[in-house]
C-alpha cells in the first residue's frame, strides 16, 4: 500500500502542474487561462474570477506546504496583480469574468468568486507576508459574511418571498474558507463559525430519514418536495464531509467524526453506478425525472473529492471500508479522468467513463480540484501509520 504517496506525489508534481506551469500564464495581460485543450492549447481567453482565485491559491499552497519553489510563487503573484486591478466592482465584490485584458464581462452575481478570490489570497499572503493580500482577503471574507443570506442579491432570479430556499454550497465552502483564513482572522472567529457551520451542514441540511444531505432545503430545514429540495450531489456531500472531518479532528468530536464517514459512505454507496462504475453527478431523492441533462455524467472533481475524503476517513479513523472505497476510487479515477500523454486530467466522461471533451479546464475547470485531492491525499496518506 506505500506506492500511493508516491503515485499521488508525482502525479501532482510530474504529470498535473507542469501543464498548468507551461499553458495557463497569460504573459501578456496576467492572470491566468483556463480554457485549455487536451494539450494545453488555448481555446477561449476570458477569465473567471473563481478560477483566478483557484489557480492563486493551489500555487501558494504547493509553496507553502510542498516546496518554496519561486516559480509557484511568482505565477501566484501575477495572478493577484491581475484581480487586484481588475477583479472587483466599486462596493469590492468579485466579478464573475473579465475579458483577457480584464474588462467586466459578467456581474458579481456568484459570492463563490469571492470565495476563492479570498482565500487564493490569504494563501499568498502566507506565502509572502505582504499585508496587501491579507488585508483584501480579509476584507472580502468579511464581506462574505455580509452577503451570505442573500448571496446574488439584486442578482438573484427568485421572486421574493414564493419558494424560500437555502442552498447547501455556501455553508459548505464557508466551513473550509474559515480554516484557510485562520492565521488572517484569528481562532475566536473560526470556532464561532466552525459551530455554525456545522450545526447547518450536519442537522439543517441532513436528512436523518435517507441519510443524505440535500442541495436545497426550506428554511427550517425541512424537505421541499420540488425539483431543486430533490436534488442530491453525491460529490457536494462527500466534499463537505472531508471538511467536516478536519473539523472534527481539530475538535476531537468522535461522534461527529463518526457521522462523517457513516454519511460519506451513504453518499458513496447512494451515487455509484453500479453498472459503469463511477459516481452520478445528479439524482432525485425521489426518483422523479431530473432538471439537469447531465445527471449521468462523470465528473473529475466528484471523484478527486470522494479520494481525499476515503483517504482522510482511513486515516482519521481507520474504518476499513473507507480504505476499501478509496482502493476502488483510485483504480476507477486513474484508468478514466488521468491523461499521462498531455499531463493534467479530463473533466467530463459520460456514463460509460468515455471523455465527453477533450478539454483540461474551461468555464468551471481550472487548476484546483485535480492539484489541491492530489496534494491532499498524499500527504494524508503520509499520516497513516502503514507508512511511516
Amino acid at each position: 500500500m506505500t506506492e500511493f504517496v508516491d503515485k499521488y506525489r508525482n502525479e501532482l508534481l510530474l504529470n498535473v502542474m507542469p501543464f498548468w506551469e507551461k499553458n495557463s500564464v497569460d504573459h501578456q495581460f496576467g492572470g491566468f487561462f483556463s480554457c485549455l485543450d487536451r494539450d494545453g492549447t488555448v481555446f477561449d481567453t476570458d477569465k473567471f474570477m473563481w478560477l483566478q482565485g483557484r489557480q492563486i491559491w493551489t500555487l501558494s499552497t504547493l509553496y507553502n506546504q510542498v516546496e518554496e519553489n519561486p516559480v509557484w510563487r511568482d505565477m501566484a503573484e501575477q495572478g493577484a496583480k491581475f484581480i487586484l486591478k481588475n477583479g472587483r466592482d466599486a462596493e469590492g465584490d468579485w466579478y464573475f469574468s473579465l475579458d483577457r485584458a480584464g474588462n467586466p464581462l459578467v456581474q458579481p452575481y456568484n459570492i463563490f468568486s469571492d470565495c476563492f478570490a479570498s482565500m487564493g489570497l490569504a494563501a499568498l499572503y502566507k506565502a509572502t507576508g505582504k499585508e496587501e493580500y491579507g488585508k483584501v482577503a480579509e476584507d472580502t471574507f468579511n464581506r462574505i459574511l455580509e452577503r451570505q443570506h442573500n448571496p446574488k442579491g439584486k442578482y438573484s432570479k427568485a421572486y421574493p418571498g414564493t419558494r424560500n430556499l437555502k442552498g447547501f454550497a455556501l455553508p459548505m465552502i464557508l466551513s473550509n474558507l474559515s480554516l484557510e483564513l485562520e492565521h488572517i482572522v484569528g481562532s475566536a472567529t473560526v470556532e464561532t463559525l466552525i459551530d455554525e457551520v456545522i450545526h447547518e451542514v450536519m442537522e439543517v441540511f441532513y436528512q436523518p430519514e435517507t441519510g443524505l444531505i440535500m442541495e436545497s432545503v426550506n428554511l427550517d430545514g425541512s424537505f421541499s418536495d420540488t425539483f431543486d429540495g430533490r436534488l442530491v450531489n453525491p460529490g457536494h456531500t462527500i466534499e463537505a464531509m472531508w471538511f467536516m472531518m478536519d473539523l472534527a479532528e481539530r475538535r476531537s468530536d468522535k461522534a461527529l467524526m463518526t457521522k462523517c464517514v457513516d454519511i460519506a459512505l451513504r453518499a458513496l454507496e447512494y451515487g455509484w453506478d453500479e453498472q459503469y462504475g463511477g459516481i452520478f453527478y445528479f439524482k432525485d431523492i425521489l426518483n422523479k425525472p431530473l432538471l439537469q441533462l447531465e445527471w449521468d455524467q462523470k465528473l473529475w472533481w466528484v471523484h478527486l473529492e470522494a479520494l481525499v475524503c476515503m483517504a482522510k476517513g482511513w486515516a482519521y479513523t481507520g474504518d476499513p471500508r473507507c480504505k476499501e472505497w478509496f482502493e476502488k476510487l483510485d483504480s476507477y479515477s486513474f484508468q478514466h479522468f488521468a491523461d499521462p500523454e498531455f499531463g493534467e486530467w479530463y473533466g467530463y466522461l459520460n456514463r460509460q467513463g468515455e471523455p465527453l471533451l477533450t478539454l483540461k479546464g474551461g468555464k468551471w475547470k481550472g487548476c484546483f480540484h485535480v492539484p489541491r485531492a492530489l496534494l491532499k491525499v498524499y500527504k494524508t496518506m503520509e499520516t497513516i501509520p502503514v507508512y511511516k
